[in-house]
């Protein structure tokens, strides 16, 4: 992957915090408005004296989240990866589609799209996390636990479990985890590109890759020797010869039985 993709892709994941600023302003500009009891969405209806710009950052939200994805998915590893790309292409579509439909408009459009960047992104950053994993271990750890809290969040806030929160609250729960997610993979993949494939550091000692590879093959030659170990033993009663019979005894060792005396003592 080229490093212009890198680093458009992590500057729009970067930018997604714009989100953040323009909520404050429009949050501001609102009378009254609470962060636990009001949901986002409220800032976009025609009872916000912000509600273009609001929606207009719904918008700018989805187009970021999308971008990135489609810039950065080539340099995320394996399914995870791959799942990652269409999940939160699907996250970004979801957020645009808020802006469209405010709540006050059409609100099952509003409704499915809100669910779909909710419950995408959240997925998203899980998938995300084994993209990179192989990457920064760190990094993959994060990522999931903010995917994992922003699907428990989405499915509590779908079904009015507020937990003291609010119902703004929980919301908020679900769906701040996914742009600080997608800020903090966009900056390390940005910073890193394609570095993390170096087999040495600059100093010359093994990089982490290095170490992963090194420890691979190693389990790898175990499970081998371990193998051929219990094959050996397996064949071993196979090649064992077979006992040999007993020597028939001379014909003429009966010759004392005496059929009138049975119980007569044998000759020696």
């Amino acid at each position: 992957m080229t490093d212009s993709r890198y680093r458009w892709g992590g500057l729009a994941w970067a930018l997604t915090l714009q989100f953040f600023v323009v909520e404050a302003i429009a949050a501001s500009r609102f009378g009254g408005f609470s962060y636990s009891e009001d949901v986002i969405s409220d800032l976009g209806t025609a009872g916000s004296a912000a509600r273009v710009l609001m929606n207009a950052s719904f918008v700018v939200q989805g187009l970021l989240i999308a971008a990135g994805a489609l810039l950065l998915g080539p340099g995320l590893a394996g399914t995870g990866g791959r799942l990652a790309r269409v999940l939160l292409v699907v996250s970004g579509l979801g957020v645009l589609l808020v802006g469209v439909f405010p709540s006050d408009g059409n609100a099952t459009a509003h409704s499915l799209a809100a669910g779909a960047h909710l419950l995408g992104g959240g997925v998203g950053l899980i998938a995300l996390a084994y993209g990179v994993r192989p990457r920064s271990e760190e990094l993959g750890t994060a990522l999931a636990v903010l995917g994992l809290v922003g699907v428990i969040g989405t499915i509590f806030f779908g079904s009015a479990v507020f937990l003291g929160l609010g119902e703004g609250g929980m919301e908020r729960v679900a769906a701040y985890v996914i742009p600080i997610g997608l800020v903090a993979a966009g900056i390390a993949l940005w910073r890193q590109k394609d570095g993390w494939l170096a087999l040495t550091n600059p100093d010359g000692t093994p990089s982490r890759r290095q170490l992963r590879e090194d420890a691979r093959l190693e389990r790898a030659q175990r499970a081998a020797q371990r193998d051929a170990a219990l094959e050996a033993a397996a064949r071993r009663p196979a090649e064992r010869p077979a006992p040999a019979a007993p020597a028939p005894r001379p014909a003429d060792e009966d010759d004392d039985f005496d059929p009138d005396d049975p119980w007569a003592p044998r000759r020696r």
